[in-house]
């Protein structure tokens, strides 16, 4: 069976600007990209704290270090600058494989702070 997990998420990031008229995506910090492993246009849910609202864009980067998470186009319609966002990537695996997600977790500035790694061995059923 092939099953779609969470790849990885970058937990409660702080919205640093909203760009209605960019031609949409989400722009984030290239260092948050690379310790979440989320790659330049890919797919990505975005669940907004603050509003409830959870939505699908597609990442970009923003300079590396810069703290930057950007709402674009129509997703600057779903929050404000200072929401708090969790942005979540996802996988196709199959029941053989083995499965490690990442939580890459942040302060204010949205710097991180910690890296955890979730394997079959830490998910209780």
């Amino acid at each position: 069976m092939i099953r779609e997990m969470m790849k990885s998420k970058i937990h409660r990031a702080t919205v640093t600007e909203a760009d209605l008229n960019y031609a949409g995506s989400m722009s984030i910090d290239a260092e948050l990209m690379r310790l979440s492993d989320i790659r330049p246009m890919e797919k990505i849910s975005v669940v907004n704290i603050n509003t409830g609202s959870r939505f699908e864009t597609y990442a970009i980067e923003a300079p590396s270090g810069s703290g930057t998470i950007g709402l674009n186009g129509g997703a600057a319609r779903l929050g404000i600058v200072g929401d708090l966002v969790i942005i979540i990537s996802y996988a196709y695996l199959e029941d053989k494989e083995r499965y490690e997600g990442k939580v890459v977790l942040v302060n204010e500035e949205n710097k991180p702070t910690d890296v955890n790694v979730i394997t079959e061995q830490t998910v209780t059923y």
